[in-house]
């Protein structure tokens, strides 16, 4: 008589088929702060992948927020340009090379090179996630030398690169043409979340997001001398002090104040308790007209109507559920005759508010995450 054996799974598969496929994201920010990485590697971490976030250390970092996924930070000698960046990719490079990582996911350019020769020396997976443009940001395009390099990058790096993802069906495009890669949509939408919009006792505007050359604030912060309403300013970036240098000039330091960096969980509570919303940029690059910021739609998510600036995204979405007054061409003038329009025409608030309460069931993350993880799935079943 035979006898029958009953074999626990982890008996029948392999240890390596059974542990958790590792991948390592790389950025070159500040890991407190990046909403949309942190809503990612969440992502991954519930989809049951074992998720590392690599980014720098900073003098000025402060200790790391707990998240359910794994993070590091990379010491840099220097805290911006070329020796930064060399730095930060030998210290990578290395980092990657000895990480047991099953895929690789660097965010936009800048950490591309380091990514791409480990995963060519390791025969790993490796995949592209753009926030930007990176080679038509501004900062970039503005130095003939700097733009000469990062276009030299992208073009021996990023048609090697046949996974990836970005931020809206514009970036999607200029991709496909650029480098001849197919990416996926992942918007920066944000978490869907039951919402009770309290009173807002005090009409404020609210900016959060890099503080950063092309964001409108030369137009933005003269603006507010015709305003009767407060600015408050969540983030920094490499406009900061010319900002707060601005606000002097014009004499409307009373009427807007600079936050700084602000935690997500504290950015929340501005956002909710805000009236009017800003998301404005020039149109002084491909990256910044073709844009589809974080911010707009976490101001749809909380109820804030918003102004924002009149580009293909931005009107696609608008032409579905108007949330937003759209500006062309954003002076101190129309930036104010718009602001004003929203703090004082009751009805016309009253209708975007109510918009932003249909749009925000359709564009949240619960959707842009079943995307994210079918990339994902896929990647790991191509053999």
């Amino acid at each position: 008589m035979h006898r029958l054996f009953y074999l626990p799974l982890s008996s029948i598969f392999t240890d390596q088929e059974m542990k958790p496929k590792k991948i390592v994201c790389t950025v070159t920010n500040d890991l407190n702060y990046d909403q949309r990485m942190i809503r990612i590697c969440t992502t991954l971490v519930t989809a049951g992948y074992d998720v590392t976030l690599v980014g720098l250390k900073r003098k000025t970092s402060k200790p790391l927020i707990e998240r359910p996924f794994k993070q590091v930070r990379l010491p840099i000698i220097a805290e911006e340009g070329k020796l930064m960046y060399a730095h930060h990719w030998l210290n990578l490079f290395f980092f990657l090379l000895f990480r047991k990582v099953d895929a690789i996911c660097t965010i936009d350019l800048d950490t591309i090179l380091p990514v791409y020769y480990v995963s060519k020396l390791r025969g790993k997976k490796r995949v592209y996630d753009a926030h930007e443009i990176f080679t038509e940001l501004k900062e970039v395009i503005s130095r003939p030398s700097v733009h000469k390099m990062w276009t030299w990058i992208g073009n021996h790096t990023v048609p090697h690169f046949a996974t990836g993802y970005t931020i809206g069906e514009c970036y999607a495009e200029d991709f496909k043409k650029k480098y001849g890669v197919t990416y996926g949509i992942v918007r920066n939408a944000t978490i869907l979340k039951p919402l009770a919009i309290p009173e807002k006792k005090e009409h404020f505007i609210l900016y959060q997001g890099w503080v950063n050359v092309g964001r409108c604030f030369e137009q933005l912060i003269p603006a507010m001398q015709y305003i009767d309403a407060k600015l408050i300013v969540c983030g920094e970036g490499n406009f900061y002090e010319q900002s707060i240098a601005l606000a002097k000039q014009y004499g409307v330091e009373d009427k807007i104040v600079f936050k700084g960096y602000v935690p997500p969980a504290q950015l929340s509570a501005y956002t909710i308790d805000a009236y009017v919303g800003i998301t404005l940029f020039e149109d002084t690059s491909l990256s910044n007209r073709l844009s589809l910021a974080n911010r707009f739609f976490d101001y749809m998510h909380y109820g804030v109507p918003q102004l924002c600036i009149k580009y293909p995204e931005y009107e696609r979405i608008n032409s579905q559920y108007e949330i937003a007054s759209l500006i062309a061409d954003p002076t101190p003038q129309t930036i104010a005759d718009a602001l004003n329009k929203l703090l004082t025409d009751e009805a016309y608030y009253a209708q975007l508010q109510a918009n932003c309460l249909k749009a925000r069931e359709h564009y949240c993350w619960q959707q842009e995450e079943i995307t994210l993880t079918g990339i994902y799935k896929k990647l790991f079943d191509e053999q």
